[in-house]
């Protein structure tokens, strides 16, 4: 195939991601997203905790594809189309639902001490147990698991072939350079996480506020649901039983 034939622009990369995301890329991440957000229950305020290390994932993914391509595009091709991409996206799933899942189970522990009944200061006055036990809490491990696990998920969305991507990859392989084609999956990657951070930073965190404050007294019950479908998913994922 001619060079110039597929030779793009950083502009004509974002608008070629924009479109992307604009349209498959929602439907691609929801049944990944979704729960996660409906477990986190922290609305749209708090939607970047989600959204920003996923995203930040996809555009190192999408980078790094570019930078492979032009390096050795038919390289790249041939480890995207490889067991390992599958592999890093079910792992990373189920690395965010072990978080939730840890997540439930320190909410659930917290609820039963703050209904042991009120401690006392020294003075005689009533203090809350839940108030003491606030005080001494260090972040537990979904603090830690969740974040990572929302990184290489974005990286293993970002690393599965798809139209858009292998033009990024001709282009970048067209052009021979790893700069270029590290510039090229970037610019790719702001486009295709533009659309569906407005998507999910508002719409859907909203959506899911919205069902955990209907349904409080269900929160840790809503939450390890949401966590074993998503584990569920990148078992899934992982096997190869269902392609993103």
């Amino acid at each position: 195939m001619d060079g110039a034939a597929v030779s793009l622009s950083f502009g004509a990369a974002l608008l070629l991601g924009l479109g992307f995301g604009a349209g498959p890329c929602n439907i691609a991440c929801l049944p990944f997203l979704g729960p996660v957000f409906v477990a986190g229950g922290g609305g749209v305020r708090q939607a970047w905790r989600v959204l920003l290390p996923f995203s930040l994932g996809r555009l190192t993914g999408y980078a790094g594809v570019g930078l492979v391509a032009g390096l050795a595009g038919g390289i790249a091709q041939g480890w995207l189309e490889s067991p390992v991409v599958r592999w890093v996206l079910g792992g990373a799933t189920l690395l965010v639902a072990a978080g939730l899942l840890l997540r439930s189970s320190a909410t659930g522990r917290k609820g039963h001490c703050a209904a042991t009944g009120p401690g006392r200061k020294p003075d005689g006055q009533p203090i809350a147990v839940e108030m003491r036990l606030q005080r001494r809490a260090k972040p537990g491990p979904d603090k830690r698991l969740v974040p990572g696990g929302l990184y290489l998920m974005g990286m293993g969305m970002a690393l599965n072939p798809c139209a858009p991507l292998s033009t990024i990859m001709l282009a970048a392989a067209a052009a021979a350079s790893a700069v270029s084609g590290a510039w090229l999956g970037f610019g790719f990657g702001i486009g295709a996480v533009a659309m569906p951070a407005v998507i999910f930073g508002l719409g859907v965190a909203h959506l899911g506020a919205q069902l955990r404050e209907h349904l409080a007294s269900w929160e840790t019950t809503l939450t390890r649901v949401s966590a074993l479908m998503i584990a569920g998913l990148g078992t899934a994922t992982a096997l190869g039983w269902i392609q993103p």
